[in-house]
């Protein structure tokens, strides 16, 4: 079964249930769903598509898909590779096709009624999955086909299909008795319903918390254009005459940067700690729900808890792996975020004194505000310096695109002919190079209310040899989009973004495997941001900066001197950045490796939070987890469930690859094409460290993570010496 991975999934729709499927009606053949798009390489149909569609071919694909299922199991023919393993992996192509539109665009442009359809299909997908990975005659054909003398000689990536498809059927308990797959479709079912639900708070929430301001006055540090966003943004909710900063999925927000109104300040911080915590968007019950039932199924299926489930199938390979690294991690981390605050601390007291004020206490709300200060005074740029030599089409066309020619030979072409979902996307063609048509990319940079927050790559096709087809992926941003025809001048850490979202749609653009659940981003959680986060490297590259950070008006380079700050300043804040993010890992293992019968109650899950920071020394006072519990989507509904620790597992791996990259001469193709050869197009046809261990010669090394980030582990405390007598 086709195994497509998009970044963030949908995993609502993907997680198991137990409702029955009803058998569909013949899907009508006007729907535009129902056939493969006669588009170039299968790019979607947009212009036709509604939201009618939708559920008629997603039900219609998986009636289809149970009955190439049943002609599987129903073969007289010994259970062979070639009738049961790559059957099963061609099977369902109606299902997919239409299901990876459906949840492409619920994430980029949703609408009330395409919410309404994903509440009333999750349950019949989940339904779905468990009627395949719990079919009892299937699961004895492949296990039949791996215990067969002809499992020995498959080809590489054939044999890695085979143990691949056996542990899907394996961990989705396909070796319980038909009492505990009755539990356990209760269970999936009940867990599919929750994370939606999850899901579709956090969104109602995030919306409803945007802060309506009255006054301009109050808006002073915003530049002119991000006060007319608001303005913009207000009128669209029919709020004319006021200002509104909507919320983004993050704990703290970017207005918090700029805005010199500390009052106004609290009250975006406030806003967003306080989503999904009371009211009909309350994610409490929800979270205490779904972390009861993920606890149970684990044991159900024969684990201590639901992260053991998980982390048996990622690289990291076991909870005391990853409990080792971020106990690692969290103590040099916090050190720095302390002496940072402290530094912090002693510019607001400087400035306050001045005033004639009383100095006030370091909040999380201040934390943005004063850091930005700091970092102006330490390196002499803010900003708003930068801004104007990062426009957003220079970035992506002369910045992203320009390094992937540089390393792959690849080019990129817009066009225009092609229907979009959104007036604010953009397509590109994209070549090879020996100039053969490669791909086709989706740019979305823009916040909007239809849109989740966040940013992500999906894909729409994904490539096989198998099937022929080649990849169709898309990146989603959630930049502010400026008013009128005024330009989007970036942050740098916006530019960062830009490129890490690139770094994904690369792994699925250079795709060359075989089988599609083999190819692309298919790979584990916590290996699949390795060239995401190694991709970034390529916006702080000097003769990269030199082509895209070009002032917007003048076209004039960013001056050398400006140039050097920034990159200087690449390592500033960093223990605030990394204990947050820490802090939210910390929070989702402790969430998951809680055992059955021992989770807390609705009212007990803001408590449970706060003790497991305090307990692993991450509770700082002005340091917030980049996500609170509540609104967590990446683990409560976005499938990195016991797997958000993958960003630095991967960090790891994507600054080794930046060390190997300076060390062999950097922006150049002899590189990118041994990293395209050995990793970036070969998914998960083959085990993804061996991968790494091919390209990059030894075993993944931490020290270039703790350089990049200005970070050092505490020194072990020497032993102390046996007691001796005399």
């Amino acid at each position: 079964m086709k195994n497509r991975r998009l970044l963030p999934v949908v995993t609502s729709l993907l997680i198991a249930a137990s409702v029955p499927l009803a058998h569909a009606e013949a899907l009508d053949p006007a729907n535009p769903l129902a056939r493969p798009s006669t588009l170039p390489l299968q790019y979607p149909p947009f212009d036709q598509i509604r939201n009618e569609h939708f559920q008629p071919a997603i039900e219609a694909g998986m009636a289809e898909q149970l009955v190439e299922i049943d002609a599987i199991t129903a073969n007289p023919d010994a259970p062979s590779f070639g009738n049961t393993v790559l059957a099963l992996e061609q099977s369902g192509d109606l299902f997919e096709r239409a299901l990876t539109v459906f949840s492409n665009l619920n994430a980029t442009n949703t609408n009330p009624e395409m919410q309404k359809i994903q509440q009333a299909i999750a349950p019949k997908l989940a339904a779905h999955r468990d009627a395949i990975f719990l079919n009892p005659k299937l699961f004895a054909r492949v296990k039949a086909v791996a215990e067969s003398p002809a499992a020995k000689v498959l080809d590489g990536e054939s044999a890695q299909l085979l143990a691949r498809t056996l542990a899907q059927f394996t961990r989705a308990g396909a070796g319980l008795d038909e009492a505990q797959k009755t539990r356990l479709r209760e269970l999936n079912g009940q867990l599919s319903k929750l994370t939606t639900q999850f899901q579709q708070n956090v969104r109602a929430s995030t919306k409803d918390g945007a802060v309506v301001v009255n006054d301009a006055t109050e808006l002073a540090g915003f530049s002119g254009s991000q006060i007319a966003a608001a303005a913009e943004a207000a009128k669209t909710r029919g709020l004319d005459g006021k200002y509104l900063i909507t919320l983004q999925n993050t704990t703290l927000q970017p207005g918090l940067q700029q805005l010199k109104n500390r009052a106004l300040r609290e009250r975006l911080y406030r806003a967003s700690v306080a989503r999904s915590t009371s009211g009909p968007n309350d994610n409490r019950p929800v979270v205490a729900e779904i972390v009861k039932l993920r606890a149970e199924r684990a044991k159900l299926l024969g684990y201590p808890n639901h992260a053991a489930w998980v982390l048996e199938d990622e690289t990291a390979g076991s909870v005391e792996a990853v409990n080792r690294m971020l106990a690692e991690l969290a103590p040099a981390a916090t050190a720095n975020a302390a002496r940072e605050a402290a530094e912090i601390q002693k510019l607001i007291d400087t400035q306050e004194k001045a005033a004639g004020r009383k100095p006030f206490k370091l909040a999380p709300w201040d934390w943005p505000f004063y850091a930005e200060q700091v970092r102006a005074a330490t390196y002499d740029f803010s900003d708003d310096d930068v801004r104007p030599y990062f426009e957003i089409t220079n970035v992506l066309e002369k910045g992203v695109f320009f390094a992937a020619e540089k390393l792959y030979g690849i080019t990129f072409k817009r066009r225009t002919d092609l229907p979009l979902y959104h007036p604010d996307t953009r397509v590109y063609d994209v070549f090879d190079r020996d100039g053969t048509q490669l791909g086709l990319f989706t740019a979305d940079n823009y916040a909007r209310d239809s849109k989740q927050g966040g940013a992500w790559m999906n894909s729409y096709v994904v490539q096989s040899s198998l099937t022929g087809l080649k990849p169709v992926v898309a990146n989603h941003l959630n930049v502010p989009k400026p008013s009128g025809d005024q330009p989007t001048l970036l942050s740098f850490d916006e530019v960062t973004t830009i490129f890490h979202e690139f770094g994904h749609a690369a792994h699925g653009l250079f795709a060359n495997a075989k089988y599609p659940s083999l190819s692309g981003t298919a790979v584990p959680r916590d290996f699949v941001e390795y060239p995401s986060q190694y991709n970034e490297m390529w916006g702080r590259d000097p003769a990269v900066l030199a082509n895209f950070a070009r002032h917007y008006q003048t076209g004039q380079p960013l001056p050398q001197a400006l140039l050097d700050k920034v990159l200087a300043a690449a390592r500033f804040n960093q223990g605030f950045k990394t204990t947050e993010y820490l802090a939210s890992a910390i929070l989702d293992q402790r969430w998951h490796q809680l055992e059955a019968g021992k989770t807390p109650d609705a009212d007990g899950v803001l408590a449970f939070e706060a003790a497991a920071l305090k307990s692993a020394g991450v509770a700082l006072p002005t340091v917030d987890p980049r996500y609170h519990t509540q609104y967590f989507s990446h683990v409560f509904s976005g499938g990195y469930a016991a797997g958000y620790y993958a960003y630095i597992w991967s960090d790891v791996l994507a600054r080794d690859t930046e060390s190997w990259m300076k060390r062999h001469g950097g922006l150049d193709r002899a590189n990118g094409d041994f990293l395209r050869a050995k990793v970036l197009s070969r998914g998960r046809s083959a085990d993804v460290l061996t991968l790494f261990r091919a390209f990059y010669g030894t075993e993944p090394d931490i020290a270039p993570l703790l350089e990049h980030r200005g970070l050092e582990l505490p020194k072990a405390k020497p032993a102390k010496a046996a007691a001796t007598s005399r």
